[in-house]
């Protein structure tokens, strides 16, 4: 028998929980110096690609003055874990985005996350990534096509080797010699076109769930044996920035981090980056209050769905999952899902289409704790937490409920 407090205990003090916020003053000194001499080297450096154009020109263009983007500032070095006073150096940094190259490439997706960047505001995210950044290819976005797309590939890797950063779209299929996803004229698997460019990368950063774990094209059966990014790509730093889609203010966090310290951020056993998966769902839900009070919707339209209870026994998966939803939000920071009444469907997890059923109660649903994570003696990251989660929140939801039904019927 397990111990209800016990249970509830290790649910809510996981180590991968936890972020550790305030690393002391000495710490973020160094920092600084260091970020301050790795800006104002960017700053001697001629824009790559021939690409000029000065950000507040970009905003102003796009109607954003600069209170808007000094919101953006203090927003995203929050985000970034960084103390205040870092702010005019996340600015700094912002201007010289253009010297960092970037290439972009679509495998085996739906576009999502890219259209995510396209479609996002505040500032014109899409605008700092286009018009800042050196991209230097997105198959999506450019104009040329066929022979002429390939050599401008080809010319970009050439020219900024060693140096550009490697975003990937799409998971990777590997089944019949990799023949169910191929690119250009020369018939290039996907698995062999990432290899060819990766091997030239600074780093690799996997953007959303089917580029970093699979996704939907590895759910079962899996026909054509998609993976993830880190399953083919070794010897090179790799980023995983995981959700369907991945949020535009991670992506962008992510190359901030880049251009401020020319190094990756700190990251979890999973390659995720601490400052954006650090956080379960669960514990930044403005739900969690109805949770700890017992108040649950019990089915779709009922009471406690008008009154925006806790979506936990219709299938969230807020207590198992790691991300920021909850705090930087979608469209402007707007909404997202459990704020517009849908349950949390662990899309940032590996193998969430086959591991969580969607509308059925975690403590009804049998999950197998995955054994092939990266390195679980460093960050058991969510997968050490499901099993206390699973017990944990089913004993505390059914203690909770339980409580206040007594409490309704004036029983001691």
């Amino acid at each position: 028998m397990i111990d209800k407090k016990d249970a509830v205990q290790k649910l809510f003090t996981a180590k991968s929980s936890r972020v550790d916020t305030n690393k002391g003053d000495t710490y973020y000194q160094k920092l600084y110096e260091q970020c301050k001499q790795r800006v104002e080297n960017l700053k001697n450096m001629d824009p790559f690609g021939g690409n000029k154009a000065q950000l507040q020109d970009v905003l102003s263009a796009e109607g954003c003055d600069r209170r808007d983007f000094l919101k953006w500032v203090s927003a995203t070095t929050a985000m970034l874990m960084l103390p205040s006073f870092f702010e005019p150096l996340v600015a700094e940094a912002a201007e010289v985005m253009n010297r960092v190259p970037v290439i972009w490439i679509e495998l085996q997706d739906c576009a999502g996350n890219s259209e995510a960047l396209l479609r996002s505001e505040k500032p014109k995210v899409d605008e700092i990534i286009l018009e800042i950044i050196s991209l230097e290819f997105h198959e999506t976005l450019m104009a040329a096509a066929g022979h002429q797309a390939e050599a401008q590939m080809q010319d970009a890797i050439n020219t900024f080797k060693g140096r550009y950063l490697l975003f990937v779209e799409g998971s990777i299929p590997t089944a019949i010699g990799g023949y169910y996803g191929t690119i250009g004229a020369s018939g290039e698997t996907f698995e062999e076109h990432l290899k060819r460019l990766s091997a030239d990368a600074a780093a690799v950063v996997a953007v959303g769930s089917c580029a970093t774990f699979g996704g939907v094209p590895a759910a079962a059966p899996n026909p054509t044996g998609a993976k993830g990014v880190m399953d083919i790509v070794s010897g090179k730093p790799i980023i995983n920035i995981p959700a369907c889609p991945a949020n535009p203010a991670n992506m962008v966090g992510v190359i901030l981090h880049y251009v401020l310290t020319g190094e990756l951020p700190e990251l979890d056993s999973l390659l995720r980056p601490k400052f954006a998966f650090g956080y379960r769902i669960h514990d930044t839900c403005e739900r969690r209050v109805h949770f700890d009070a017992g108040e649950f919707v019990e089915e779709w339209g009922d009471a406690g769905a008008k009154n925006n209870f806790c979506l936990y026994k219709m299938g969230c998966k807020g207590p198992m999952t790691f991300n920021n939803c909850g705090i930087v939000r979608y469209n402007d920071g707007v909404n997202w899902p459990i704020g517009a009444g849908r349950g949390c469907i662990g899309c940032s997890e590996p193998d969430f289409w086959d591991k969580y059923a969607f509308e059925r109660p975690i403590d009804d649903t049998t999950i197998v704790v995955a054994s092939n994570s990266i390195d679980t003696k460093i960050d058991t990251s969510s997968f050490g937490v499901v099993a206390a989660t699973e017990i944990g929140a089913g004993i505390y939801a059914a203690a909770t409920a339980l409580e206040k039904k007594r409490a309704d019927k004036g029983e001691a």
